[in-house]
């Protein structure tokens, strides 16, 4: 069955629920699930609705009275329906763990997506894009080539048709001209528990400070390195006989699921940017 997914946010007001879901009901929508948060603090109202795509209007049709309908009560939305699957490109650099972990899923259909290509820095991993049978495009990168780099990389997310880019531990710092043309479109993973130790190396320091969990963090990519909306974070309990490098291979594990977890909610239209917030909504639904 297919289905249409609205996201709404609005400030909060009296009767939103009766006429967001009225709207739909009274062009012969069945309502699927409908989710609904209140920021009370920011007087903030968020919604996500799924509705059965049973072609009762066409889509251009459905989306212009929605527009209208939403200029009346101040909503910003988004749509997206269950027969248009996301495509996503990889950029990568050498680590396998979580660029793979996201095939195999794409694979055996726990991400919903497709994954036409991906772009590597290095040409470590072309490899494994010929195990998965996916076009590897190997674009070293200089500092004194970052923006002809980073124009081959737009180049080819407009020649695929890409809708979101999954940094899967790509160890370059995006410019703020591209992660501003793609705001809300770039997620990465940092393999350290925000807003704890940011920037390179965050293992080492974890293990300099002594914790006793350490984490991993993914988040959309802003101009501000590190400190994009988080959408997913997870941690692991670690000792104190524990070296840099078995943290580095504990947090292999929690950088795979908490990737693959963001990827997941995205790609099925259950996130609201708000500010440098997110709201995340309930998996599978």
């Amino acid at each position: 069955m297919n289905s249409i997914i609205f996201l709404i946010q609005c400030s909060d007001q009296k009767g939103l629920v009766a006429g967001i879901t009225g709207f739909f009901a009274e062009r012969d929508y069945n309502i699927l699930h409908c989710q609904q948060y209140t920021n009370v603090q920011d007087s903030a109202y968020f919604m996500r609705i799924k509705l059965e795509d049973d072609a009762n209007l066409e889509r251009d049709v459905i989306e212009q009275q929605f527009t209208s309908f939403a200029k009346e009560l101040g909503l910003t939305w988004s749509v997206r329906y269950s027969d248009q699957p996301y495509r996503v490109a990889l950029l990568v650099t050498r680590a396998s763990h979580c660029p793979y972990d996201l095939l195999l899923r794409e694979l055996e259909g726990e991400l919903r997506c497709e994954i036409p290509l991906i772009i590597g820095n290095h040409n470590d991993l072309a490899s494994m894009a010929k195990q998965f049978d996916k076009p590897f495009y190997h674009l070293p990168i200089t500092k004194q080539t970052k923006l002809q780099q980073e124009s081959q990389i737009k180049a080819l997310l407009t020649e695929y048709n890409i809708d979101l880019v999954v940094m899967a531990r790509y160890m370059q710092i995006l410019s703020e001209q591209f992660v501003t043309e793609y705001a809300g479109r770039v997620i990465n993973i940092h393999h350290g528990f925000l807003p704890a130790f940011q920037g390179a190396k965050p293992y080492h320091q974890a293990y300099d400070r002594g914790v006793k969990i350490i984490g991993a963090t993914s988040h959309y990519a802003t101009a501000d390195l590190d400190e994009g909306p988080i959408i997913e974070q997870d941690v692991e309990r670690v000792m104190h006989d524990n070296n840099p490098e078995d943290l580095v291979m504990i947090g292999k594990d929690i950088e795979r699921l908490v990737l693959a977890r963001a990827v997941k909610a995205h790609i099925e239209h259950r996130i609201i940017i708000s500010g440098r917030r997110t709201i995340v909504f309930s998996e599978g639904v």
